[in-house]
């Protein structure tokens, strides 16, 4: 059982889970009492003879841990977990800021997408109204539409939303 300690201690770290291993890993790190955040995403499936709604990791192959430094061995003990993510040479931490901002984004209405691609920082921006009010982020040009980019540090991804200019704010 992970020993919990002041809320001023904990720090939010990703970790990379072992493919497709995602939810299974959620579940362990609950039942052993670590908090832990996994975004979902529905998606509509299509098979050959049917199509479905179904629940997908929004980032595959990650989630994020809310610890104290101790608790990293029992995090690394879990069924599913595979590592830390490094930035630099150390364990990468999350400022809080980000994974609130991330829960919003996962309880709003928008349709997300996630990309690898290494796009080019722009405009810095900050949403003024809707569901998404106070996200921060760079605007960019894709698939020839102005859209919202948050840009996670530390991930190694961005999150693409689409926004209406008129809900946006120059920093």
């Amino acid at each position: 059982m992970a020993l919990m300690v002041s809320d001023s201690n904990l720090k939010w770290y990703p970790v990379c889970t072992n493919p497709r291993a995602e939810k299974k890993a959620y579940s362990a790190l609950l039942e052993k009492g670590i908090e832990a955040y996994l975004p979902l995403a529905r998606r509509l499936k299509q098979w050959s003879d049917r199509k479905k709604w179904v629940e997908e990791p929004l980032l595959k192959s990650y989630l994020f841990v809310h610890i104290a430094d101790s608790d990293r061995a029992e995090v690394l003990m879990t069924k599913g977990i595979a590592r830390f993510i490094y930035f630099s040479g150390k364990i990468a931490a999350m400022p809080n800021r980000q994974i609130d901002e991330l829960k919003l984004l996962m309880a709003s209405s928008y349709e997300l997408e996630v990309t690898e691609e290494n796009l080019q920082p722009g405009e810095q921006i900050k949403i003024k109204a809707g569901p998404l009010k106070g996200i921060t982020g760079e605007i960019i040009a894709y698939r020839s539409q102005k859209q919202l980019l948050l840009r996670l540090e530390n991930l190694g991804c961005s999150i693409i939303v689409n926004v209406a200019a008129a809900l946006i704010t120059r920093l």
